[in-house]
């Protein structure tokens, strides 16, 4: 099931993505089917789901191309900051390490676990602000993120699963001159709008193997970044097992699990994204997120 949040004739709703449609659920017949945020549906559990199957096996929903709808960030109302994952690729890590001119890739014996605060999320279609007098070197990562279902502290790796609602794409946009300048990653990663994220959310029985997704950015038409799932160094149950150690993870917590290598200050010269930029972020069997860079102040 995929679960989208749009705008339509002046109003916000959550429906069904089928093929090129969309399902209307503030049709369905049970008006509390009419909802705002996925989150409510997160938080509303498997019994909510087998609903929203039922009302969209019963052919009784109202039907919108889905051309026809604008397409909102899935989750709006996230309970608390995006946690998210660096260094989770090796070519990244290596990439990062000739950057700084260190001889050799470090080795990661760990996730190295940052947050983004809920105000950096935005649509899969929006803009990404460049805040100008604020960063001159902002980059783009595409990203797997996992939306959690069930709460859970302290999850065994083996169970780590049957924690996932979902998965969406996310693109973790970086101011790299905040980075360096403030020694830590929050501040970089923090700039209002620099989350897109969606298109919709994909529920985790729909994505049997995700390890076989394969991420792709592009910029103005270039491919920048490219890998697999499978290429991470700290896999989605070991993520989830580290990040809820001594930690309780809540339904519609948001989980990014780290970028390939490709990013722009890696490049050389480095290519940071500039206004008029047209960042491409997909994800096999999930959407694209397509945005383009604009100047703010």
């Amino acid at each position: 099931m995929k679960l989208v949040r749009y705008a339509y004739e002046a109003t916000v709703e959550v429906g069904l993505v089928a093929g090129d449609l969309i399902l209307r659920l503030s049709t369905a017949a049970s008006p509390d089917l009419c909802l705002h945020d996925v989150i409510d549906v997160v938080k509303g559990g498997p019994a909510l789901l087998e609903r929203l199957r039922a009302a969209a096996a019963s052919g009784d929903l109202a039907k919108i191309p889905l051309s026809s709808a604008t397409l909102l960030a899935p989750i709006v109302a996230a309970p608390r900051n995006v946690f998210c994952v660096g260094l989770n690729y090796l070519d990244h890590v290596a990439e990062g390490d000739r950057w700084r001119k260190l001889a050799a890739p470090r080795t990661i014996e760990t996730p190295h676990f940052f947050t983004k605060p809920p105000s950096t999320i935005t649509a899969p279609s929006g803009a990404i602000p460049h805040w100008i007098g604020v960063t001159e070197e902002l980059d783009y990562e595409v990203e797997l993120a996992l939306i959690i279902g069930r709460p859970g502290r302290n999850i065994r790796a083996e169970a780590a699963f049957e924690h996932v609602f979902g998965y969406c794409v996310a693109n973790d946009v970086s101011a790299r001159d905040l980075q360096r300048r403030h020694g830590q990653w929050f501040k970089g990663k923090a700039l209002d709008g620099s989350l897109p994220l969606g298109p919709w959310v994909v529920t985790r029985d729909e994505i049997p193997d995700p390890a076989a997704l394969e991420l792709t950015l592009e910029v103005n038409g270039e491919r920048r970044q490219h890998a697999r799932v499978s290429e991470m160094i700290f896999d989605i149950p070991t993520l989830i097992a580290q990040l809820s150690a001594g930690l309780r993870l809540e339904a519609g917590d948001i989980v990014l699990t780290g970028t390939p290598s490709g990013a722009g200050f890696a490049m050389s010269p480095p290519r940071f994204l500039r206004e008029g930029d047209r960042v491409v972020s997909t994800i096999s069997g999930i959407g694209t997120l397509d945005n383009t860079v604009v100047a703010a102040r």
